[in-house]
């Protein structure tokens, strides 16, 4: 099985859209911290996130030379968005920024993985 990130348009896709809301997430605009403070994610812990994210954009774009690690990389993406459905789910917090922020990004995740996989 070949897990480079072939095509390379999903990957850097994806990449470029986590990075965006990394750096969206340095200042976040009101609908990034009424969707955290929904899901009551301690507003200490928020700065990690963007350590997480900058990790997945490192190791996405890692994986167009180093086989594998792209795909890794997107799987962590993917798990990182099942666990904001969960906290979503577990909070009770839906509404727009869940159907269209964390499921529209685990979508795109997921699709990216398909896409990645199987052509």
């Amino acid at each position: 099985m070949d897990l480079s990130s072939v095509p390379l348009w999903p990957t850097a896709l994806l990449a470029c859209v986590v990075l965006a809301d990394a750096a969206m997430s340095l200042r976040p605009p009101g609908f990034i911290r009424d969707c955290l403070d929904g899901v009551r994610f301690p507003r200490d812990w928020w700065w990690l996130l963007i350590y997480v994210k900058l990790l997945a954009v490192a190791g996405l774009v890692a994986g167009f030379w180093l086989p594998g690690i792209g795909v890794a990389a997107n799987v962590g993406v993917v798990a990182y968005f099942v666990a904001a459905v969960i906290a979503h789910v577990r909070a009770r917090f839906y509404g727009r920024v869940f159907f269209v922020n964390c499921l529209g990004m685990l979508a795109l995740a997921l699709a990216t993985l398909a896409l990645t996989l199987l052509l």
